[in-house]
């Protein structure tokens, strides 16, 4: 119980964190066609998780429920691309590139079909209904 204590104050802090960097971005670039509030965020996320992960594997510095609190916690309300990221290039340096690269591609390849199933899911039961 203690150790989803910790995942939960983690992720309500994380998702703080990108609804007030994203909105700071967001409204430094609405003119763009580009979304780089999520974009930063994700970078930014991917960042801090390779922090993290390197003193993790360098230095154990973190106890178990340290971890969950900042990986799990933090970076996962935080963004989840950057647990994505952190696991394929886990798999890349495990020497499994060829796995490490079906992930990512099915990963981004999935989740675009995935949103779009979804998208069109609901214009059809809309549609139907209207």
């Amino acid at each position: 119980m203690k150790q989803l204590l910790w995942v939960g104050i983690g992720g309500f802090l994380g998702s703080i964190a990108r609804y007030k960097l994203g909105g700071f971005v967001l409204h430094r670039s609405e003119a763009w066609n580009f979304p780089l509030s999520t974009f930063t965020v994700n970078l930014l996320g991917c960042f801090v998780i390779g922090v993290l992960a390197g003193l993790v594997e360098r230095h154990d510095l973190f106890s178990p429920t340290m971890r969950l609190f900042l990986f799990t916690g933090i970076l996962g309300g935080f963004t989840t691309f950057s647990a994505f990221a952190y696991e394929g290039i886990f798999l890349v340096r495990r020497g499994l590139l060829g796995t490490g690269s079906i992930y990512a591609s099915l990963s981004v390849f999935g989740g675009f079909t995935a949103v779009w199933f979804g998208m069109k899911l609901i214009d059809l039961v809309w549609t139907a209904h209207h």
